[in-house]
């Protein structure tokens, strides 16, 4: 009975196609054309993690001249609002860490100044009389997505740190595609390693951290996504243009996207001095006096 139907279904397939394709014929359009990375590398999920380790472990300090931009706003707000570009420095001392100071532009004063030792963050706006001190993680967020910046959050971006002893790890497999920067050039599939990194939650419950994407073709951090305890994604953060300063490859452009809080901040390095000494004058932040501080 089945091969009879299957008989059947093929006669009337080799019947109907030519009378279709006759009459009304095939029509096709095209695409972008996607070609494969040609220098494709491997590695075991022992050398992945054994490359973030060592990368972690070979930056102590970072002394970075930067621009910033940000952009406000997304599909809630139905618009997005892009800042002006800021220009000044971030510096960074493991473990914690953390001063960014942006400029004014043309003016050159100061815009604002964030300083963060993992535990309590301080921000100044002298422009508008803006002095605030909070905690480093948000306690109560704003519905105003851009209030809930803190400098823990670029801290927590400028570096990608290796698995901790109790965390788990699985390897996939995946690609991206990276786009033409001209018509004439052809999108490029670039095949990519996932880490996903988990916390032991209770029991055989596991908790998602992150999840580290790591080109074939260069076996460095693409791109980190970050979770919060409720297992949403909280921070993407893209990494592009890497150079060598020094035995170190970093890159020279740091996206980071804030999908809950609809906001992202471009960071683009200008120079860069890994492993400078930094004392810890470089990360106190004094208001003027008299100045009324707001708690966060």
């Amino acid at each position: 009975m089945n091969s009879c139907r299957q008989r059947f279904v093929a006669l009337l397939l080799t019947g109907l196609m030519p009378a279709v394709t006759g009459c009304y014929g095939i029509k096709t359009r095209a695409i972008p054309k996607t070609v494969l990375a040609e220098h494709v590398l491997d590695a075991t999920l022992e050398q992945l993690l054994t490359g973030m380790a060592n990368r972690y472990a070979a930056v102590d300090t970072l002394t970075a001249s930067v621009n910033v931009t940000a952009s406000t706003g997304g599909e809630h707000t139905g618009q997005v609002a892009d800042l002006p570009t800021l220009s000044g420095y971030i510096l960074l001392r493991k473990p914690k860490d953390l001063q960014v100071l942006l400029k004014l532009p043309l003016l050159g004063s100061i815009a604002l100044d964030m300083v963060d030792d993992g535990k309590t963050s301080k921000l100044f706006v002298p422009k508008k009389n803006i002095a605030i001190v909070g905690d480093d993680d948000v306690v109560k967020p704003s519905k105003k997505g851009f209030e809930n910046l803190r400098p823990g959050i670029i801290r927590d971006a400028m570096l990608v740190p290796g698995i901790d002893p109790d965390q788990y790890v699985t390897l996939t497999r995946g690609s991206r595609i990276l786009l033409e920067k001209t018509r004439k050039q052809e999108a490029v599939e670039e095949p990519d390693y996932d880490l996903t990194i988990m916390n032991t939650k209770t029991g055989h419950e596991l908790e998602l951290a992150r999840v580290i994407h790591i080109s074939r073709v260069s076996l460095l951090p693409y791109q980190q996504d970050m979770y919060d305890q409720d297992g949403r994604i909280v921070t993407i953060v893209k990494y592009d243009k890497y150079q060598k300063y020094g035995e170190i490859d970093y890159p020279s452009s740091i996206f980071i996207q804030r999908p809950v809080d609809e906001y992202t901040l471009q960071i683009d390095l200008t120079k860069l001095i890994p492993n400078q000494k930094l004392d810890d004058m470089q990360f106190t932040l004094n208001f003027p006096e008299g100045m009324k501080v707001q708690k966060m």
